[in-house]
């Protein structure tokens, strides 16, 4: 899929309008501007559909469409209210909150898709190069091919047979901004922003489809694999995986306690990206990247009803983002040593499995009074972040499917925030602001301490109903000491979806992957 933008050259040559059963145009309109939005001389060939809003009366509330298929194949596509469209980050001046662009893309592209389009040509409305600075034109271009290619993703794998007969894929996307100067600069930052959205698409999309794949496919020993895979074809990055006997040795009990129900033994991975750099000055700051590896969670002996347990597959979404960072991480190219951990097993109930009662020892020595097996998610961190802070990282960001007490707080849609850093938090939350995910920070209480008090161990790993989301993030800050900067993203609500939303169809939207290489772009 290729994107370019277009002049008003483009819209005055005549070859442009052939083959119009392939091509299709795209209007976005704002709510109140649609008696006026075709007053650009250049798309006055258009004013058919001046004709048809008026017959129709509509009102270009945002997502409201009318499809013209006469005399060439025209989309208008209500935009809504211009003011939030353009809405402006309240903490970054000259940078837009790009979420509606995005929108607009991926829901035209899907109607373009179904009318078996190779060619879409937007044209995007009330664009003035003043309102936006460089890195808000990289931004917008970022915006656009994300809201093509996450939300034109299809995981069709298992299908023995294909349900759409000949379906071509859109090849070209055009975009002309009405009002725009197109000066030389403007569209040189709109293209690497073009550039960078095809990394950020490609890494969450490849997030996506690990995340999406059953139980019995992804184990932890291929999802192993998987990371050995990305090391291999990359000479910035290296590979270690621990085995069994390597995690017990170890100490890393916690996350052992974990695995032990399982057939599928447990993998320990860790991954290294160094770039290469030239001259003296090679001191890097470091920062390690830690995702919950649930390959599958039954809930242990602790066992989820069968409707909690659909879906598990998706307890390893935070894994999937790690692998998908990592995998493109050469590509952005940032001036850090970034590691990237998983400690991966399955949840599942054996005799062997741990039980209720039980006490394990972490890799740190903190011991752990099991009260509930389903609570396992943060056992495995544990260990997990207690290996990061070994590592003598300046940060650890992890991202797990962590509590569903989250998605109650704060709904399907946004991740929780927390750690021991207002910094860190901070920044974190602006680079979800910008890549479109829904972030909102929870603050840590020491009231609720007590919750996590257990009479035989130095904790317990559940606290009571109450609360739920933060004390499962203060459980985890048992486990980074020192200096270390640290963020917990607890991505239950988003990671996955069983209806779809915005740019985001069914199934697993690679919740995190975007947010972070945001984070790691601006390094």
């Amino acid at each position: 899929m290729e994107f370019n933008i277009i002049d008003e050259g483009f819209l005055e040559n005549e070859k442009n309008f052939k083959n119009g059963l392939e091509r299709i145009f795209i209007f976005g309109v704002f709510e109140g501007e649609e008696k006026t939005f075709l007053k650009n001389k250049s798309l006055k060939k258009f004013d058919f559909i001046n004709k048809i809003i008026k017959e129709k009366d509509f009102v270009p509330k945002n997502g409201k469409t009318i499809l013209l298929q006469h005399p060439v194949l025209s989309l208008v596509f209500g935009l809504g209210e211009k003011e939030k469209f353009f809405q402006e980050l309240r903490w970054m001046p000259g940078i837009i909150l790009h979420d509606s662009l995005r929108v607009f893309i991926s829901a035209s592209l899907r109607v373009a898709k179904e009318n078996n389009i190779k060619e879409a040509t937007f044209i995007i409305p009330g664009f003035k190069e003043k309102f936006h600075s460089e890195k808000g034109l990289f931004y917008m271009g970022a915006g656009i091919v994300e809201g093509a290619q996450l939300g034109l993703y299809e995981f069709k794998k298992y299908f023995s047979k294909k349900n759409e007969k000949n379906k071509k894929d859109i090849e070209n996307i055009n975009v002309f901004f009405e009002g725009a100067v197109n000066t030389n600069k403007t569209a040189k930052n709109i293209e690497k922003g073009f550039e960078f959205g095809k990394l950020t698409s490609r890494a969450t999309n490849f997030a996506r489809d690990l995340a999406n794949e059953p139980g019995n496919v992804i184990t932890p020993s291929s999802l192993a694999n998987v990371a050995k895979g990305i090391a291999d074809k990359n000479k910035n990055i290296k590979c270690e995986i621990f085995g069994e006997k390597q995690i017990i040795n170890k100490g890393m009990n916690a996350f052992y306690g974990v695995a032990r129900g399982s057939k599928n033994p447990p993998r320990f991975i860790h991954l290294t990206y160094k770039p290469a750099l030239k001259g003296k000055n090679k001191t890097l700051k470091k920062i390690a990247l830690v995702g919950k590896g649930i390959t599958f969670d039954s809930g242990g002996l602790s066992l989820k009803p069968a409707d909690y347990m659909t879906n598990m597959k998706s307890d390893k979404s935070g894994a999937c983002a790690v692998l998908g960072i990592m995998k493109y991480i050469s590509e952005l190219s940032p001036r850090l040593e970034v590691h990237g951990i998983i400690a991966a097993c399955e949840n599942m109930p054996d005799g062997g499995a741990q039980r209720p009662d039980d006490i394990v020892k972490a890799l740190n020595g903190k011991t752990i009074e099991i009260e509930n097996t389903d609570a396992e998610g943060r056992l495995t961190l544990a260990d997990a972040l207690s290996f990061a802070v070994n590592l003598r990282v300046d940060e650890i960001i992890d991202m797990a499917t962590l509590t569903g007490a989250c998605v109650v707080a704060l709904g399907e849609y946004t991740s929780g925030v927390m750690g021991n850093n207002n910094d860190l938090i901070e920044k974190i939350i602006k680079a979800s602001g910008i890549s479109g995910e829904r972030m909102w920070e929870l603050p840590f209480d020491d009231n609720m301490k007590e919750k996590l008090s257990s009479p035989v161990a130095d904790l317990k790993n559940v606290g009571n109903r109450y609360g739920g989301a933060i004390t499962a993030g203060m459980f985890l800050q048992e486990f980074v000491q020192g200096n270390v900067k640290w963020c917990h993203i607890d991505i239950a609500g988003p990671a996955f979806t069983k209806t779809g939303f915005l740019y985001n169809p069914k199934g697993a939207t690679g919740a995190g992957v975007r947010t972070m290489l945001y984070y790691l772009e601006q390094h």
